[in-house]
């Protein structure tokens, strides 16, 4: 799909099925993630891709927004890894996990799935659950699934601020 037509069709789709993706297309999820733009190229980020009905039982005692989705995936960056602006110690873990995030979020709508960039999560309980998350800043989960009828995009989807409210040209 084009670039353009991509970012305008991708969604915040809410309603999702539980059917298996085939592996080779978590594949290329997963290459968008590994090729994603990170400061100074530290790629201080990991994402882990939650599939089991235990580990899903698990993610589901942190957020209600699963979607009826079979797999979640969750994108966390670690401080301890990225780089830091010099002139403020700015750490970019968070801006980097962000990027790889956008990027997955872009290459699941790529491949014919929906998803949305779930926040509402509780991330202390959520490193409890799986200690090998302890060290990143966990900045979003991703319901994955084939989308349902139910789901369209919502309402506010085609409410954007104009390039004049946006952008200022100095």
């Amino acid at each position: 799909m084009e670039y353009s037509e991509l970012i305008k069709e991708r969604f915040s789709c809410r309603a999702l099925s539980d059917k298996e993706i085939p592996h080779n297309v978590m594949g290329r999820i997963f290459e968008a993630a590994r090729l994603a733009p990170t400061a100074v190229n530290k790629q201080p980020f990991k994402v882990w891709a939650l599939q089991s009905p235990e580990a899903r039982a698990k993610l589901a005692e942190t957020t209600k927004f699963t979607f009826g989705a079979g797999l979640f995936l969750v994108v966390g960056g670690k401080p301890d890894e990225a780089w830091v602006r010099q002139y403020d110690e700015r750490n970019f873990a968070d801006v980097d996990a962000a990027i790889v995030a956008t990027q997955i979020m872009l290459a699941i709508h790529n491949e014919g799935l929906g998803s949305t960039w779930v926040g509402h999560f509780d991330a202390p309980k959520l490193k409890e659950f799986f200690p090998e998350m302890a060290d990143y800043d966990l900045i979003a989960v991703f319901p994955v699934g084939y989308p349902t009828e139910k789901g369209v995009p919502s309402p506010r989807h085609e409410v954007r601020k104009g390039l004049a409210e946006i952008v200022t040209v100095l």
